[in-house]
């Protein structure tokens, strides 16, 4: 097989790129990595595979590309495998489009990420990494935080359905891992306080692609 993808197939990055290869029909080996035991630390997966000790991991055996960073690893996907299953960036000749699809990316990786993924650790993660119990002050802090930035969403998806424009992109898709993963904490509540917001994260939740990640 042409693609190997060393993960855990629960964790929010291995999903996303999981995403990504379904959107595109891909098939792919999953080498696992069992976090809790630790193996994303040895000295063979540090020096062989990622040297910060992170899943995901991408071998593509047919290029000789081994690339990690899940963001990293769902761009190198779409551009490959452009004009397969679903297109998921423009291309740089389309200076227009790719600026507003650039804009997107960083929409999620700086006002939404951040904030998902610290609700998950103070709800989850925290406790298991034996770093104490739920701040729940700051949970409602960063939820707070969270409506704020989901008030921008709103301006945009009100005028366009997806965060580039009219077309699904990785950025839209970025979105989902994190944010199925706080849902049972109130970021559904919180979405349904935004009618565009609404309708886009429930649109990207009935995808194919994530019905078949999260199987």
């Amino acid at each position: 097989m042409t693609l190997k993808l060393y993960g855990f197939v629960h964790s929010t990055c291995t999903r996303r790129v999981r995403t990504a290869l379904a959107e595109k029909g891909l098939d792919v080996e999953i080498v696992p990595v069992d976090l809790a035991k630790g193996e994303q630390k040895t000295s063979s997966y540090l020096n062989d595979l990622q040297p910060f000790g992170k899943v995901p991991v991408l071998q593509d055996t047919e290029t000789g590309i081994q690339i990690y960073e899940s963001r990293a690893i769902t761009q190198y996907i779409a551009t490959k495998y452009r004009g397969q299953g679903t297109d998921l960036a423009p291309p740089e000749s389309d200076l227009k489009a790719f600026a507003y699809y650039q804009q997107a990316l960083s929409i999620e990786q700086s006002y939404f990420d951040p904030l998902a993924s610290q609700i998950a650790y103070e709800k989850v993660f925290k406790a298991r990494k034996g770093h104490g119990e739920t701040d729940e002050a700051r949970v409602q802090s960063l939820f707070s935080q969270l409506e704020l930035t989901l008030e921008g969403y709103e301006r945009v998806l009100s005028k366009q359905p997806y965060l580039a424009g009219q077309q699904l992109t990785l950025a839209d898709l970025a979105h989902l891992p994190y944010g199925a993963f706080i849902e049972p904490f109130g970021f559904t509540e919180l979405v349904s306080k935004f009618p565009h917001v609404q309708k886009w994260w429930e649109g990207l939740k009935a995808r194919e692609s994530w019905k078949k990640v999260t199987a």
